[in-house]
């Protein structure tokens, strides 16, 4: 093999393997860290608009730029956050009011804990109208209306 066709068939499948690593957008992720600075724009160079203090808390990704993400909250507060301070790990907000986590993914069964409004829990799973989610020692199913951080044809499994 020449040296041309080498260095050619090097840099495609850089090419695709550089491609696999850029996600789809939007997407959810969670924060890293206890503190995040959200930026005006993607670079330490921007000042920072807004500083999130809360490690886990579920945020979407909706634009990359090389190594920043655009990022929002439920809230709809947004800005650019390096990709080092986000994680892939998944977790969802109670949303409304007091929910109850359910022992099986169907209405009525029995409950296992309530959660307030505004509580982070872990995404385990997604399967229809249903996700399964952590608090704390509790796991229990909820319905995929009552939280944030999971889209509605989203399917986790």
């Amino acid at each position: 093999m020449s040296r041309l066709a080498a260095l050619i068939l090097v840099t495609v499948f850089a090419a695709a393997a550089a491609a696999q690593d850029v996600a789809s957008v939007p997407r959810f992720a969670s924060l890293r860290s206890d503190e995040v600075n959200l930026r005006a724009g993607p670079g330490k160079q921007y000042p920072v608009d807004w500083v999130f203090t809360r490690r886990a808390l579920p945020v979407e990704i909706t634009a990359d730029y090389g190594h920043w993400r655009k990022i929002r909250d439920i809230d709809g507060s947004e800005g650019w956050a390096h990709q080092s301070l986000l994680s892939a790990r998944r977790w969802v907000i109670i949303t409304g009011e007091i929910r109850t986590l359910l022992r099986a993914p169907e209405p009525g069964a029995a409950p296992v804990a309530r959660a307030e409004p505004g509580v982070i829990a872990r995404l385990l799973a997604c399967r229809g109208v249903w996700c399964r989610v952590e608090i704390e020692r509790y796991t229990g199913w909820i319905e995929r209306g009552h939280i944030w951080g999971v889209y509605a044809d989203e399917v986790i499994e």
